[in-house]
């Protein structure tokens, strides 16, 4: 499962629009005490393939998604 935990920050509108358009299925996570449970101190953060991405990686790797 894709999950994007976010607080609907620019950033985190950003990933939502890349993410939509390469048709990556995820969830919004936006409660803060799961955020915090999961060690994330910034946001946004996509977790794929039991990896946390930050903005930039989140966005080379939906990038590489539209590529192929």
């Amino acid at each position: 499962m894709n999950i994007l935990y976010s607080t609907g920050c620019p950033k985190c509108k950003v990933l939502i629009k890349k993410l939509e358009l390469a048709k990556i299925p995820y969830e919004i996570c936006e409660d803060a005490e799961v955020i915090k449970e999961k060690g994330i101190t910034s946001v946004p953060v996509f977790e794929t393939e039991g990896k946390k991405l930050s903005f930039k990686e989140a966005v080379d790797y939906i990038n590489l998604k539209i590529k192929n």
